[in-house]
């Protein structure tokens, strides 16, 4: 389906700005957005599937995103934005939207029907003005602790290697900071062939600590122990975000609760214990304009005494840089890896990837049987990991990859 061309400010009424500048918008390729969201964005979530199908045949529902900065035009915004204003009716006291129904965050069952594509037609035209302002002026956020079952174990593999066991942490795009809490999770990983638990190292996660639970894929197992039991120590952490999230702003916190699919009670119960305990941490979080990240990180890694491992990390934020941007943050990180002994973590799309790793390696093949499909694989998080190395250069160690929320990972040479 094709539909004009339209310009951001006039139709959606959105002033612009710096960050929301007038440009032409093509409402198909919004649509088709949400057609490849449907087939490998939201798959595990019926009602995400409808509804993004739904909207790939509907310009007027896929336009809405013609409000958002050109690099945060995704489904996902879109989805939170509304997640977002249902949450806020619902806290509000309303309870009679026909559309709560459908949403299990909000006490729903129903599975998607027939009526569905008009009941959230309904809503929208209803709700526009609320759902433009929260698209103009929010962005998606990075708060999946699932992802620190990855982070943790590549963290571990990293004083393995570099022997060096006292770790700075800096998290780019933190968000509210929750990842920064990597060591304060607990973590269970199981063989996806079997079904039997897989030995980490353990973090230091008290009773209190949310669980991820992770398959690992293959039948292999993650890295063993580094030399003499020692574990990542982490001594400074850092996070930095264009807007970071107060974890004590309740709007803030509902904002952050609407980027979860709603059908996902687990990730919901682990989000809310992670914020608990983000609010007693107080682990630092600073605001850094966009354009200033990239000198921000650069200042950090010079900052950093000798006798720590500088770890930059970044998990789904690359993704929202634009392509000059992109090239001149990687030509500008990997020169100060080397020049710290630093390691850099990326947890990114694989097709960004390869635009500061062109020889990223193809996902190992998967033992038959595995409860994911390698096109899933193929297309999931890829966790390129680079390190200083002593003559000057960077190693690129071998990649890992994802679940974008956690739930299954493929550790290299599984």
């Amino acid at each position: 389906m094709t539909s004009p061309d339209v310009s951001l400010a006039s139709p959606l009424d959105v002033p612009a700005d710096a960050s929301t500048a007038p440009d032409t918008v093509d409402i198909a390729r919004l649509q088709d957005e949400f057609a490849r969201f449907a087939r490998l964005g939201c798959f595990e979530d019926p009602l995400y599937v409808a509804i993004s199908e739904a909207a790939a045949a509907r310009p007027h529902w896929a336009g809405l995103l013609a409000a958002a900065p050109k690099t945060q035009r995704t489904p996902t915004l879109w989805f939170a934005a509304l997640h977002d204003r249902l949450l806020e009716l619902h806290d509000a006291g309303t309870r009679d939207e026909p559309i709560f129904a459908h949403y299990r965050s909000l006490g729903g069952s129903r599975a998607p029907g027939a009526d569905l594509a008009d009941v959230v037609d309904a809503f929208l035209a209803r709700e526009r003005a609320a759902l433009v302002e929260r698209i103009a002026t929010r962005s998606t956020q990075t708060n999946e602790i699932g992802r620190c079952a990855a982070l943790w174990p590549i963290l571990c593999e990293l004083v393995r290697r570099t022997g060096r066991e006292r770790i700075a942490l800096l998290d780019v795009g933190c968000s509210a900071g929750l990842n920064l809490g990597v060591d304060a999770w607990a973590y269970r990983y199981v063989d996806d062939a079997t079904g039997a638990p897989i030995a980490v190292p353990a973090a230091r996660g008290e009773a209190a600590a949310p669980c991820v639970t992770t398959r690992v894929l293959a039948g292999a197992g993650v890295p063993p122990a580094p030399a003499g039991g020692s574990t990542p120590h982490i001594v400074e952490r850092l996070g930095i975000d264009p807007h970071p999230v107060d974890v004590d702003d309740a709007a803030a916190v509902r904002w952050l609760r609407a980027c979860l699919w709603p059908h996902d009670a687990g990730r919901r119960a682990r989000f809310d214990a992670a914020a608990a305990i983000a609010r007693a941490a107080r682990w630092p979080v600073r605001a850094v304009p966009a354009t200033r990240t990239t000198q921000a990180v650069t200042d950090w890694l010079e900052r950093q005494p000798d006798d720590v491992l500088p770890v930059v990390f970044n998990s789904w934020v690359l993704a929202y840089f634009d392509a000059p941007a992109l090239e001149a943050h990687a030509a500008a990180l990997l020169p100060a890896l080397a020049a710290r002994g630093a390691a850099w973590v990326s947890a990114e799309p694989p097709q960004l990837a390869r635009r500061w790793w062109p020889e990223l390696p193809a996902p190992a093949p998967l033992r038959p049987g595995a409860s994911v499909p390698a096109a899933e694989v193929a297309d999931a998080t890829v966790w390129t990991i680079a390190l200083g190395g002593a003559a000057g250069g960077v190693d690129w160690l071998p990649p890992v990859r994802s679940h974008a929320h956690g739930r299954w990972i493929q550790w290299p040479g599984s």
